[in-house]
């Protein structure tokens, strides 16, 4: 998961772009980046680290033009390197810079194709410069000497004959626009916006549409999946769908935790999908634990309070706030390594010993991955003199990788992998735990767009929507698992120094 964004302006847009990776910075901190173009020359900035500490005075001076792209990264695989800060860039054809969200899945042999075929070179491990080569390599097939709408949609509807798995990308052409398009299955979010201004009209392509309404741009659309949009520095708006395959299977879990509450995918608020799983998972609870005996319920910082309050609405059960959150910590969840989240945790959350004491106390988080910062969490709840400590999860059980963007690694270092609902509930130390139902998951998110019938859910139920092979997950589990991770960021520590 990663957050992406792409603006094209009657004046220049390094300032808009910077704060539009700013509102989207929950979706990656391991680096950032930004390229510009004032149609002759390109001008990149690109480095590990959180967007202010990667853009200053001085780079931002020099990110010329009226056009751009930009990009958050947040790995799943492989290291941290700053050679792996997005976009990338190809000279030919027209000169192209890109930026994705999401994970190929068939990228080792996409590789081998582009050597074989056109002698391409992939200098990184990221999957991105794959897919930037692939889209540059159809594009040359019937690249004229400017490039045309239907040339861009041919190149994209190629990518998709090619690659597997997810992506949401936004392409700059370095004198000829902007493109954005979406894989077939629409696993990733990308939503287009204009903003009619005295100059003219401005267009934005990015992650989420609260990167666009925060800056004044009316959202359009959200692109749909397997269709492409190409505007011209002159303004004009093209679109058509590039697939014949397309549908929906956008990824669930963008709705139960990656995406901003103040966002909307997909024609669904986000804020009123986790309200309804709140008051799902209640009656749940009202269903199987009938003479429950919560006290009160306490959300988990920050992603579960929505649903948190509405569960304790429909249950007529006191809401209180009670772990103070340092902001100044990253999403224990996206970062890289388990030794790293663990201390992290308790940096981050600090308990109110007073909502706590003598009390049967349900705590309400988003989900439970790895369980590391459950199990601080309750036990924390224990050390404040909770009297019960019960756990409750507005997602299902998470018993499968993702393979499609979202660093949700190896199987066996999925707490409820192979395990029962009172496994795991005793692996992070509460009394009881509940999960809701993915049928209510998925009724709190098509109440609000009833268009939308399928999700990729594969997290919870092990069914892949692209088909992989057994192979493909053992190998995934040998670069995915943190003994992995921990070795790659030792090799790359050099990577991380704080260098211009």
């Amino acid at each position: 998961m990663c957050g992406i964004i792409g603006i094209l302006s009657n004046s220049p847009v390094n300032q808009e772009i910077y704060d539009g990776l700013l509102v989207l910075q929950h979706r990656g901190q391991d680096a950032a980046g930004m390229v510009t173009s004032d149609g002759k020359r390109l001008y990149i900035r690109r480095k590990n680290g959180l967007v202010n500490e990667v853009f200053h005075e001085k780079n931002m001076q020099g990110l010329q033009g009226n056009m751009g792209i930009g990009h958050l990264r947040y790995p799943t695989a492989g290291s941290s390197s700053a050679s792996e800060a997005q976009p990338f860039y190809v000279n030919s054809p027209y000169g192209i810079s890109l930026a994705h969200n999401g994970n190929l899945t068939n990228a080792p042999a996409l590789k081998k194709e582009l050597y074989k075929q056109d002698r391409r070179h992939i200098n990184t491990d990221s999957d991105s410069e794959i897919l930037l080569n692939i889209f540059a390599q159809e594009l040359q097939k019937c690249a004229t000497y400017r490039v045309h709408p239907e040339e861009i949609f041919t190149a994209v509807a190629g990518v998709h004959n090619r690659c597997q798995g997810a992506y949401a990308v936004v392409a700059m052409i370095t004198r000829d626009g902007i493109v954005g398009f979406r894989d077939p299955n629409g696993i990733r979010p990308l939503v287009y916006g204009k903003r009619v201004t005295e100059n003219g009209t401005d267009h934005m392509i990015a992650s989420e549409s609260v990167a666009l309404v925060t800056q004044g741009y009316e959202i359009v659309r959200d692109i749909e999946p397997g269709e492409a949009i190409f505007i011209t520095p002159e303004g004009q708006v093209h679109t058509k769908q590039c697939s014949d395959k397309a549908r929906y299977n956008t990824c669930i879990f963008e709705y139960v935790y990656f995406a901003r509450p103040d966002s909307v995918i997909d024609n669904v608020f986000v804020h009123k999908a986790r309200m309804r799983m709140g008051h799902n998972l209640a009656e749940r609870i009202d269903r199987e634990w009938k003479n429950h005996d919560i006290d009160v319920v306490i959300p988990i910082p920050d992603t579960s309070r929505t649903s948190a309050l509405e569960l304790a609405i429909t249950l007529g059960v006191p809401y209180r706030e009670g772990y103070i959150k340092n902001r100044y910590i990253g999403r224990t969840f996206i970062m890289p390594g388990q030794a790293e989240r663990k201390k992290s945790v308790r940096r981050k959350l600090n308990p109110l010993d007073i909502e706590f004491k003598g009390k049967n106390v349900m705590l309400v988080d988003d989900s439970i991955v790895r369980g590391t910062t459950s199990r601080e969490i309750v036990q924390m709840a224990r050390d404040s003199g909770a009297k019960n400590v019960y756990f409750a999860s507005a997602s299902p059980a998470i018993r499968y990788p993702n393979i499609y963007g979202i660093d949700m690694p190896a199987a066996t270092e999925l707490i409820a992998h192979g395990k029962t609902e009172a496994e795991v509930a005793a692996a992070i130390g509460a009394d009881k735990l509940i999960y809701q139902n993915l049928d209510d998951l998925i009724d709190a998110i098509t109440t609000g767009n009833p268009d939308l019938k399928q999700f990729d859910c594969s997290v919870f139920t092990g069914e892949y929507i692209t088909g992989e092979s057994e192979s493909y997950f053992t190998e995934l589990e040998s670069n995915r698992n943190d003994a992995k991770k921990n070795q790659d960021e030792e090799r790359v520590a050099i990577d991380m120094s704080d260098s211009d």
